[in-house]
């Protein structure tokens, strides 16, 4: 593709189904991308939504990334807060092992969930209220030995690196300035999400373009945008798996953990007013239409906020027309 494209999958459950059809399906997009050319395939952490079966990544990683073949297969990311460093260092530096060349390790700092369930993960109130995520970045690159802890200090003596093997690319993940400035000061890959947090994305660019600094990993800035996109033959038929799009938007919103809806559920659902104005403000973040009108905005906002490539997520209920989606795509954007 002339502009690199990638995946974002948060495996989602449809209506009916079970999360291991649910994996199912994923591993079939996850053939399919690789086919297609797509560069990378992410998947999310997301935890306590019945919605989404992507909350042991890790694990998820390595089922992909053994059922392809090319297709750089990664995490979208790790919520690093809500785990020992140690123990992603010990799994990453496992899957890079397996699949050398092939494995991304992106990392943010939300929970990826509820606060009732972040305290589930992170067992303690002080845990769940630290601020402390550059110094997990630094203690999972220390256990990994690709820097020192300082002299003296407790933990100096664990390590978990594996001969011939080094940690995958650091990505920092981020919906503000405070990722965007973090993977500047420290020389990597920055991944912003626009498709929940559109307005930040022009100051969070501009301060990772501008505040970047060269590192052993990366010599230049390079900005990976999150897009969640619908693509469809017709403008109809785009239209109306957009508007399933906009009542999974109203449900998020309201924290009402139900499956996808279908584009029949969608169609017999009545807004209010109110509902129909949070619905066009939600089409903000979504890129929809025929191919053509899909590569057109799509360039647009590579130009717009000059991003090196973007990752598509599509949160598409009926599989044969997510799998379409992300054929047209590829084939618009050739």
């Amino acid at each position: 593709m002339t502009t690199p494209v990638s995946v974002l999958d948060l495996v989602p459950v449809p209506p009916g189904a079970t999360a291991g059809e649910a994996i199912g399906r994923s591993i079939e997009l996850a053939r399919l991308a690789d086919e297609l050319g797509y560069r990378r395939y992410w998947v999310a952490e997301h935890h306590n939504t019945p919605s989404f079966a992507s909350m042991a990544t890790a694990v998820l990683v390595g089922v992909l990334a053994r059922a392809t073949s090319r297709i750089r297969v990664g995490s979208g990311g790790i919520m690093l807060p809500n785990h020992s460093p140690l123990k992603v260092a010990e799994e990453f530096l496992t899957l890079e092992a397996m699949h050398p060349g092939r494995i991304d390790l992106g990392l943010g700092r939300a929970p990826g969930t509820d606060q009732v369930t972040a305290l589930a993960l992170r067992r303690s109130t002080d845990l769940l209220a630290a601020d402390d995520f550059p110094q997990q970045v630094e203690m999972l690159r220390a256990y990994a030995g690709e820097s020192s802890f300082l002299d003296g200090h407790p933990l100096g003596k664990v390590s978990t690196a594996l001969p011939g093997t080094k940690l995958p690319p650091l990505w920092i993940l981020g919906s503000s300035t405070y990722g965007a400035q973090f993977a500047a000061r420290t020389g990597r890959g920055y991944s912003f999400a626009f498709h929940f947090s559109p307005d930040a994305a022009v100051p969070a660019l501009r301060a990772y373009r501008d505040g970047f600094m060269p590192s052993d990993e990366l010599a230049e800035p390079y900005a990976i945008l999150g897009v969640s996109v619908v693509c469809a033959e017709t403008e109809e038929r785009a239209g109306v798996l957009a508007r399933a799009h906009d009542l999974l938007w109203l449900r998020i919103r309201r924290n009402e953990r139900l499956p996808l809806p279908t584009p029949d559920e969608a169609a017999a659902y009545r807004f209010t007013p109110e509902e129909e104005a949070q619905a066009r403000a939600s089409r903000r973040m979504l890129v929809w239409g025929t191919p053509d009108r899909v590569r057109q905005r799509l360039l647009a906002l590579k130009d717009e906020l000059a991003v090196d490539e973007f990752i598509v997520t599509s949160h598409i209920a009926t599989h044969e027309e997510r799998l379409s989606s992300y054929r047209l795509l590829a084939e618009a954007l050739a």
